[in-house]
């Protein structure tokens, strides 16, 4: 595969990559037929508009502070917090200040 991260090397997901901007940048972990890993770095005020997805997705904040709203609900996330995004329930995400997640996505 590529656009991926080396296997069997140790690393750290905050130092992967880097804000940019007013924008959101992100990286392929793991990309497989069965879910993806990725990682993202968000500039503030960065975000993803509502959407849903046909798998549930977990959300890991590693630096920095999140707003994901979650079937209307708003769940405010620091760096060590996680949620799970339930398939096929509308989400949005909006960086409160630069935040980096990784984003695990199983499909079924």
């Amino acid at each position: 595969m590529t656009n991926e991260f080396p296997k069997g090397q140790k690393f750290s997901f905050v130092n992967e990559v880097d804000y940019s901007s007013g924008g959101i940048v992100s990286k392929n972990v793991l990309k497989r037929p069965t879910g993806n890993i990725s990682l993202f770095a968000f500039d503030k005020g960065e975000g993803l508009s509502e959407h849903t997805a046909p798998f549930d997705a977990m959300v890991q904040v590693i630096e920095g502070k999140a707003r994901i709203i979650i079937g209307g609900i708003p769940h405010d996330l620091v760096a060590g917090e996680t949620i799970i995004m339930p398939a096929n329930v509308p989400h949005a995400l909006q960086a409160t200040e630069q935040f980096k997640m990784v984003l695990t996505m199983i499909k079924e």
